[in-house]
């Protein structure tokens, strides 16, 4: 259902992406038929967060439009660790 791998441009130590196979370009176009799919996503994240040294804590992040800083059109949720955030 899912591809990840390490981002090109980390923005912390461990930096990952989450991109499910079905194309949807952005959060703003998700609907009830995309529930179980982000259900899964997001239960995929801490397992992905541990398995590369983030098990203390990480942060998600799902940039949505052009105003919300989203670069690539396809839906696709970062996994960040490795340091504190704020």
């Amino acid at each position: 259902d899912f591809i990840a791998f390490h981002d090109i441009n980390p923005r912390a130590p461990i930096h990952l992406l989450v991109i499910p196979k079905l194309h949807i370009e952005s959060l703003q176009h998700v609907d009830a038929s995309h529930r179980d799919l982000l259900g899964k996503m997001l239960v995929l994240a801490p397992q992905l967060a541990a398995e590369n040294g983030a098990s203390e804590g990480f942060k998600t992040l799902i940039n949505t439009g052009p105003a919300g800083g989203q670069e690539v059109y396809h839906l696709h949720l970062h996994i960040l660790g490795g340091r504190p955030t704020a």
